[in-house]
């Protein structure tokens, strides 16, 4: 099993804690807590598409076991002194960090994110991953489109201009993989984020027809249980109408009537004849 910090240089292109969130050594609680929680927004499991899930999921493990770290006085302390940590420690302690996530931060609403992804768009933070994926993978546009948050092929004009810019500036060298790619790559990549798209778009429609099948489902069980009640409700006004009814009938002497309607004599009682 690989290592925190080969895991941080994979996913991240960093081996340092603090590189990796993208935050100063002298960083207090307040910005450890801010950069990480910028950071696993941009991974969280369940806010990714289902290609990158998987991913995704990685990434956020990492990011949680730093933060579990740097946010640790004694911890960090140990780290910042030596770059020694309990890796084994680490794992055991945090089995499930969608659970440490939550216990930190409010639950992230679609809006939330896309709000952030506006925010995102165009700053110097999407400049700077972008350079980064730029010189990780000497211009290769699949790496760049996975590894930069919110982009797709249909971004991909824009992405190139803004790559391209930083080349003519002498930010970043030229690599030709990037300036004169292969054309029949661009179809396939093209095709691939399609067929991804299409994949995502079935999987989206049947959890909506398997919530609206559930919801259906959930509604009929209250009505078929509601008008059980209403019946045994029903049932027991009977029964004690009848109750009340005959308890009063009890309660009175009735007089038997003749079918001519005169009264129907007593039979004589017969007298035992004595020996």
């Amino acid at each position: 099993m690989a290592g925190l910090l080969d895991l941080c240089e994979k996913y991240f292109g960093a081996r340092d804690f603090y590189e990796v969130l993208k935050i100063p050594t002298n960083a207090n609680e307040k910005q450890v807590k801010k950069a990480y929680h910028k950071l696993s927004l941009l991974v969280h499991p369940d806010r990714v598409e289902e290609n990158v899930k998987a991913e995704a999921t990685e990434k956020f493990k990492v990011l949680g076991r730093i933060h579990s770290i740097l946010s640790d006085n004694d911890k960090r302390k140990i780290y910042d002194e030596s770059g020694q940590f309990d890796e084994e420690s680490e794992e055991v302690v945090m089995k499930n960090w969608a659970d440490y996530w939550r216990s930190l931060f409010k639950e992230i609403t679609v809006e939330d994110i896309n709000n952030y992804e506006k925010n995102y768009k165009g700053s110097e933070t999407e400049i700077k991953d972008l350079k980064r994926a730029y010189m990780d993978s000497k211009g290769d546009m699949d790496y760049i489109l996975e590894a930069v948050p919110f982009t797709n092929c249909a971004e991909e004009p824009r992405l190139h201009d803004i790559v391209q810019e930083l080349i003519e500036t002498g930010d970043v060298p030229e690599f030709k993989a990037f300036t004169e790619e292969d054309p029949k790559k661009k179809i396939r990549r093209k095709r691939k984020w399609a067929k991804e798209a299409a994949e995502a778009e079935k999987l989206e429609k049947m959890l909506k027809i398997e919530n609206e099948e559930n919801a259906a489902s959930n509604a009929l069980s209250l009505a078929i249980q509601n008008r059980g009640t209403a019946r045994a409700k029903e049932a027991n006004n009977f029964f004690d109408s009848l109750v009340e009814k005959y308890a009063n009938k009890a309660g009175k002497p009735s007089k038997a009537k003749s079918p001519k309607g005169g009264r129907i004599a007593k039979s004589p009682r017969k007298t035992k004849k004595k020996a």
